[in-house]
């Protein structure tokens, strides 16, 4: 994010070349035309905004009750797609089709589901494993990275085969889950290597970023250059625990921290306020170490058993990040705060799963504010079946745990990314200077928020919109 202390940097796109948002991304049709008609007047599904299909999923898990199973977006159709288990009573149906969704009968319920969860974290909390309820599938999608091997694939297994017959559905993943520190706009602590999220003000008025729970308990004050003075501290910090989010303030009262994202080729996107995720939106992710990338939601409230503990209430995806993009800015391409990044398993050669903490319960729990008017969570607007929708649930106090993990990088631009653990001393190279470096489990943050750091490649300029590379 930008900020007085920070000096703005031209974002370097990764490797591979990058298009226009228009492309691929597709700017989403605004759900107005849709809605102008007298409610329930017909049944066919609106056309939906990402987000306002998120407005709306809420509202229908209010109205719907113990029927609600869960629900997604369907970015084809532009319609969100709810889930119902009627029983005897298809009143249900024929509310959520009057406020505009597609509705789809399923089998398990999403109170089953959650059940099916904590079993899995009762009986299978193994390192490097995940869960998360797939309203697609409307199973628990389970992960498995490379280290569940032997005994601990067997119990995993077991766990999940005796969770019943289509309930749940297990994968393996080629990758380590791990969390990601080192840093684009990079900033610096204790060895270790982050970056911002997200510019905020925190409850008492002071100019404040949310970064990543990890880098939080990894070291109390923060530069923003290497072996810097310090402009940062950290006020609060989860994880492990019920979250990966930290909150920074700024040492001097009167930083300036706009609310944007920087997107390379000198464009930002500015930041209006915070939205829950939706199973199926579309999100971009910008980082130091590969750029900008984007992906889908592919489930919420996850669970991921890092190796320095379990953590809680993320969300899962199938954007890409490696080493460098830890902390870093989950966003829609209409400038609403999704997520910070926290860590997962891939890269963006080969591809896997990254999980991110959700702003809404990150701003919950600090009591931060983010954006003009400090919108905490999505939307709360009036629409479809009527109800407001409200802020995220708050966040657990968690945790703090040890220094996180900071592998071996490369040389580049006369800096050297350090190895060892965080808060070990080791150096990380500048923000500034192209990539993060590729050695396995590195211990970097992803681009700030306002400044993204350099990328693998060369910048990108003279883009008309947001970019984006696979």
């Amino acid at each position: 994010m930008s900020h007085k202390r920070i000096p703005k940097r031209k974002a370097a796109i990764a490797a591979g070349g990058v298009a226009a948002l228009g492309a691929a991304a597709l700017l989403l049709p605004h759900a107005n035309a849709s809605q102008d008609g007298a409610p329930g007047a017909s049944a066919a599904p609106r056309t939906l905004k990402s987000t306002d299909a998120s407005d709306l999923a809420a509202q229908l898990s209010n109205l719907l009750g113990d029927a609600f199973a869960g629900s997604y977006y369907d970015a084809g159709k532009q319609q969100l797609v709810v889930n119902v288990v009627p029983g005897d009573d298809n009143n249900v149906i024929i509310q959520a089709k009057k406020a505009g969704a597609a509705v789809r009968e399923v089998d398990n319920s999403l109170a089953e589901l959650k059940a099916g969860a904590q079993t899995l974290k009762r009986e299978a909390s193994i390192p490097g494993t995940a869960w998360a309820v797939d309203p697609r599938t409307d199973k628990i999608l389970v992960t498995a990275d490379s280290t569940v091997t032997g005994a601990k694939w067997n119990r995993l297994e077991s766990t999940v085969r005796g969770l019943g017959s289509g309930m749940a559905t297990l994968k393996k993943s080629a990758g380590t889950f791990k969390t990601f520190v080192s840093g684009g706009d990079a900033i610096f602590g204790g060895g270790a290597r982050c970056s911002l999220g997200f510019n905020v003000t925190a409850s008492d008025g002071s100019p404040a970023f949310l970064t990543a729970g990890h880098c939080g308990v990894a070291a109390q004050q923060w530069s923003d250059s290497q072996n810097g003075q310090p402009i940062a501290t950290v006020d609060q910090a989860v994880f492990p625990g019920n979250g990966d989010f930290a909150l920074v303030k700024y040492d001097d009262p009167n930083t300036q921290a706009p609310s944007e994202v920087n997107v390379g080729g000198g464009q930002t996107v500015q930041i209006s306020q915070a939205a829950d995720a939706t199973v199926g939106q579309q999100v971009f992710r910008m980082g130091s170490t590969t750029g900008l990338h984007d992906g889908q939601v592919l489930g919420l409230d996850a669970t991921v058993n890092y190796p320095e503990g379990t953590v809680t209430g993320l969300i899962q995806t199938d954007v890409c990040a490696e080493p460098g993009d830890s902390g870093g800015s989950l966003f829609t391409q209409d400038g609403l705060a999704v997520g910070l990044t926290s860590g997962g398993s891939g890269d963006c050669t080969s591809g896997g799963e990254t999980f991110f903490q959700p702003v809404t319960t990150a701003l919950q729990a600090t009591g931060a504010t983010l954006g003009a008017g400090g919108g905490q969570a999505g939307g709360g607007q009036e629409q479809g079946a009527g109800q407001d929708q409200g802020a995220g649930q708050e966040q657990g106090a968690g945790q703090e745990g040890a220094g996180q993990e900071q592998g071996a990088g490369q040389e580049q631009g006369g800096e050297q990314a350090g190895g060892g653990d965080a808060g070990a001393g080791d150096q990380a190279g500048a923000g500034d200077q192209a990539g993060a470096g590729d050695g396995s489990d590195t211990g970097d943050g992803m681009g700030a928020g306002g400044h993204a750091g350099a990328g693998g490649g060369g910048a990108e300029e003279g883009n008309s919109g947001l970019t984006e590379t696979h």
